[in-house]
């Protein structure tokens, strides 16, 4: 069961209804400027309560950032127009020009794309990867103009899961910044802030959202210093707060999430184990599994698993195409988090350059990862039988 707290924070945190009229929901604020009464308040406008003009602030995103801080106990949470436009924020409040970032191999492919396509050449900032497993070797890639780590926990090709406590006293120590993208986990089964992490990062339109209908990235730090010079540099001055009717979806999505959560969870578990005994399958990639090398890190650190898995084939990769396309309940898609089933086959055209990089052999190609949606598990072990028969 999900704590009180958390649970009052998805439902009624932040909102006043008072304030609207007694609405039950909060409204829209779909405007883009705030009025004043006087010249006198409005050069007074510095109240943090005071709201001016969209790009800055707004009174539906507000609501979504407060109940977001309180699930992940940070002091303030600020909400972006994607995860990519969050988590490059992020990159830019810690670091300057000639810094150097330790980032962990199978973070996010976008973010290792802006670092080599934007950072590197544009700012001279130069990167350190680590494979998430062995502390000692991220100690020792710390330099002296180290200023952030980039983590990703569980990561999401084969569910590598980093020892978040562990990597934050490490950096914190040598007065490093650590970021983590915490999307697959939510806010209610892993709470990185409060094991040493600097930045939390969420993609609202995973779990968060839950309905596959919004694009929006969230960061929340434990830092005010912190916050507010991404809330009032980065954010305010580039112009990426999230739009008030994504923060709207957002915060109906809120509150159904840790139902929903729940439920894939229990459809996952059982499609895993499902998967784990199959004749055709070599190998099963997920948190909730006994049989995941690191299981006693995960009961440590996460409270649950989610729905996202991945599975590797005994046959040649090639044949991982012909499964996924068989599929008839599962649909071929990128992303993962909303209430359909999805799958796909991320790795099929990497270079055996591209497997090294993220310590994967050649079979690994036809690696096949799926969300288990909310269609239930009978019908998705169905699917996959039947395209396993097929294929």
């Amino acid at each position: 069961m999900q704590k009180r707290d958390d649970r009052l924070a998805i439902t009624h945190l932040g909102e006043e209804q008072s304030k609207y009229l007694n609405a039950v929901v909060p409204p829209v604020f779909m405007n883009s400027l705030h009025i004043f009464d006087s010249m006198e308040s409005y050069a007074a406008r510095e109240d943090e309560h005071a709201y001016v003009y969209g790009r800055v602030t707004n009174p539906t995103v507000q609501i979504l950032e407060e109940k977001v801080a309180a699930l992940e106990e940070g002091c303030m949470a600020l909400a972006f127009s994607s995860g990519m436009a969050a988590a490059s924020a992020a990159i830019l409040a810690v670091c300057r020009a000639g810094s150097h970032i330790i980032c962990m191999r199978d973070v996010y492919q976008p973010i290792k794309n802006i670092l080599n396509r934007y950072f590197i050449p544009r700012m001279g900032i130069t990167v350190s990867y680590w494979d998430g497993l062995d502390l000692n070797e991220l100690e020792a890639l710390i330099q002296e103009d180290t200023a952030m780590i980039l983590l990703e926990s569980p990561a999401t090709f084969v569910f590598t899961v980093t020892d978040i406590k562990g990597a934050a006293e490490i950096a914190k120590a040598h007065g490093v910044k650590t970021y983590i993208d915490n999307t697959f986990c939510t806010p209610l089964y892993q709470k990185p802030l409060t094991m040493g992490i600097d930045i939390s990062m969420h993609t609202l339109s995973k779990y968060i959202g839950g309905h596959s209908d919004i694009i929006g990235g969230i960061l929340i730090v434990k830092d005010e210093e912190l916050g507010k010079l991404i809330q009032d540099t980065i954010r305010e001055l580039f112009g990426g707060i999230l739009g008030p009717m994504e923060a709207w979806l957002a915060i109906r999505g809120l509150r159904t999430m840790h139902l929903r959560v729940e439920q894939h969870q229990q459809t996952a578990m059982i499609v895993a184990e499902y998967l784990e005994n199959h004749p055709k399958v070599e190998r099963v990639y997920y948190t909730g599994l006994k049989s995941h090398p690191q299981a006693e890190l995960i009961a440590r650190q996460q409270t649950g698993h989610t729905g996202l898995m991945s599975f590797v084939l005994k046959s040649e990769p090639e044949k991982a195409i012909k499964v996924v396309n068989q599929m008839k309940v599962f649909e071929i898609g990128c992303s993962w988090g909303g209430f359909e089933s999805l799958a796909l086959c991320p790795l099929i055209h990497y270079s055996s350059e591209e497997l090294t990089f993220l310590n994967l052999k050649e079979r690994d190609k036809g690696l096949i990862r799926i969300h288990c949606g909310l269609e239930g598990a009978d019908v998705l072990i169905e699917d996959l039988e039947q395209a396993l028969r097929e294929a």
